[in-house]
């Protein structure tokens, strides 16, 4: 059966109510299924919260492509991997969301880093070695960022401008922010437009 067959017949703002029913922690991401990576929120303002992330894990694979290609070409490694691609064929769950960044130090506009955050709690030491050379593991601390969610497919026009917005929100309330950028991604692609969710974070100083 298509996934896309219960869509057909459905008003689909009346779905988009019915799904969106519950949110988390102030933001607007709706409950589901798949956990996603921990934080709390500090404070809120008009268009973005602030918020403090807990320390976390991730697998992460350097990509040099443009931004519409990098997440493409970099979910195969990673999905391998928490699917038993590892030495200890071990299969990891899932968390959201799948994260594209740009580092503050990139010398090119076309290197990406694309990552999924490893369960809550997991260390470094918890984890098995992946098979393929371009999963990297690391360990994030805690950290303070600005976040601010938008709904629809994030396309490199619709990100940048989502970018550019934070940046000046957070401009306007004399908040210094790093250079990295994150584009989080909680959702398939093939998940009606309407319905995906996703989010902007940048590291913030305080």
């Amino acid at each position: 059966m298509d996934v896309l067959q219960p869509f057909i017949r459905v008003d689909k703002f009346k779905l988009f109510d019915c799904i969106i029913l519950r949110f988390k922690r102030g933001s607007e991401y709706p409950q589901s299924m798949t956990k996603r990576q921990e934080f709390r929120v500090i404070r809120s303002y008009g268009g973005f919260e602030v918020r403090e992330y807990l320390p976390c894990s991730i697998a992460e694979v350097k990509v040099s492509a443009d931004y519409a290609s990098a997440g493409s070409v970099a979910f195969g490694s990673l999905f391998q991997y928490i699917s038993k691609g590892n030495k200890s064929s071990e299969k990891i769950a899932m968390t959201a969301p799948v994260i594209s960044a740009q580092k503050a130090d990139k010398s090119d506009e076309n290197e990406w880093f694309v990552s999924f955050v490893m369960p809550a709690g997991t260390t470094l030491g918890q984890l098995p070695d992946p098979n393929d050379p371009r999963v990297v593991l690391r360990e994030l601390g805690a950290e303070t960022c600005i976040a601010a969610s938008f709904r629809g497919r994030a396309t490199d026009e619709v990100a940048k401008r989502k970018v550019a917005e934070l940046r000046a929100l957070a401009a306007k309330e004399n908040i210094a922010l790093s250079d990295e950028t994150r584009i989080c991604r909680f959702d398939p692609p093939f998940k009606p437009a309407v319905l995906q969710y996703n989010e902007i974070v940048i590291p913030a100083y305080f």
